[in-house]
């Protein structure tokens, strides 16, 4: 039926058109691409001079899926549509901007990715995982990942609530980014601003080597690490302590190490692209080298519970050297659960019964020594 009236609309048309024009016109399909000029912009709707095909017009539903080209096209411009249907009942072309114009927007996007080009987006939402912008009436996606180092949000403890509330206070604003992913046919448009300030530093973290030790200040805790700022050649850069580089002893928690706006010194371990990977404990002694010194399988010594894990708990000896007692080296009451027999605070003597420098490890027990169980008759 669809057909059938489709193919009357098609023949009322063409019939008007051939008394007017000849045989000289050629009516488009429905589907089909059209060009013509911008004559009336109204509130919900744009009026297109199609010349002999007549009078086109775009409804508010397409003008909106298009909202950027809606609001910078000016009467005189020259468009191209997409034919909806032949023959409304006010007697004119039904168009579509919109799948024109995401055609041509989606070439353009094409264009600056294989060009490498940096263009200007304005960011419209956040979410948890990033920003949502649009470039060329594409919306796209800038991930947290892929944001320059003045922007990334940095909440101690990571708290996902204030993230998304930090990322919310740049909507509105406009960012530099480079298109780093087009996929028309998901739909995926991916951007990035870290790799528009890659280009910019790219000659300047040339001159930056591994083992170079920087002067900076501590710029965020997060609880994988912290980032410290510094300058090299007058420009800023940022780079990453890992939490397993702030000390040479267990970090748990790095806010018990430094704090924000501390002055530090950090040697660079990586340079990665944009990312700078620096480390704190490589600048002190490592006191697992002369622990054989201090400690002998064997002895008995002192130490305090400062975690208690579901295998075990980890005992702090001195400032620099922790072990781990394991939940089979303690008492039987501890075997299936530690925190029976042990909490965080507690003060006890432990036997040592490992010693490994090289790889930062000291094994404890809490059980008596064989030979002693052998000797108690409560033990037989």
């Amino acid at each position: 039926m669809e057909t059938e009236t489709a193919q009357r609309e098609t023949e009322t048309v063409m019939d008007g058109l051939i008394a007017q024009y000849g045989d000289k016109v050629a009516l488009p399909d429905v589907g089909g691409l059209v060009t013509g000029t911008i004559i009336d912009k109204a509130r919900n709707a744009i009026y297109i001079d199609l010349g002999p095909l007549g009078v086109g017009v775009v409804y508010g539903h397409d003008l909106f899926d298009d909202h950027d080209t809606f609001r910078t096209i000016k009467l005189g411009d020259s468009v191209e549509a997409t034919v909806q249907r032949i023959d409304n009942e006010d007697d004119y072309i039904e168009l579509s901007l919109r799948s024109a114009t995401r055609e041509k927007s989606w070439d353009k996007l094409r264009e600056k990715l294989d060009g490498g080009e940096v263009v200007e987006t304005e960011i419209l939402d956040a979410n948890k995982g990033g920003l949502l912008v649009r470039v060329h009436g594409i919306t796209g996606f800038l991930p947290v990942s892929q944001l320059a180092p003045d922007h990334y949000p940095r909440v101690e403890g990571a708290d996902r609530a204030k993230i998304l509330d930090r990322l919310r206070e740049y909507i509105g604003n406009r960012f530099r980014v480079k298109v780093i992913s087009a996929m028309q046919d998901t739909e995926k448009l991916i951007v990035s601003e870290k790799a528009v300030i890659s280009d910019e530093m790219s000659e300047v973290l040339g001159k930056l080597a591994v083992g170079d030790v920087v002067e900076g200040v501590v710029s965020g805790v997060v609880d994988f690490g912290v980032f410290v700022k510094f300058s090299l050649d007058e420009k800023e850069l940022e780079g990453l302590v890992h939490i397993s580089e702030l000390a040479w002893q267990r970090v748990d928690d790095p806010t018990d190490f430094v704090s924000v706006g501390q002055k530090v010194s950090a040697k660079v371990i990586s340079v990665d692209g944009l990312r700078i990977s620096l480390s704190l404990k490589q600048l002190q002694a490592d006191p697992w080298a002369h622990v054989a010194k201090k400690y002998t399988v064997g002895d008995s010594v002192k130490g305090e519970v400062i975690k208690v894990t579901p295998f075990g708990a980890f005992v702090k000896l001195d400032e620099d050297i922790h072990g781990l007692v394991h939940l089979s080296e303690l008492p039987d009451k501890g075997q299936g659960d530690p925190s029976k027999v042990l909490a965080v605070g507690d003060k006890k003597k432990f036997r040592i019964i490992s010693i490994e420098p090289e790889e930062h490890r000291l094994g404890l027990s809490l059980r008596k020594p064989e030979t002693d169980e052998a000797a108690d008759p409560e033990k037989k």
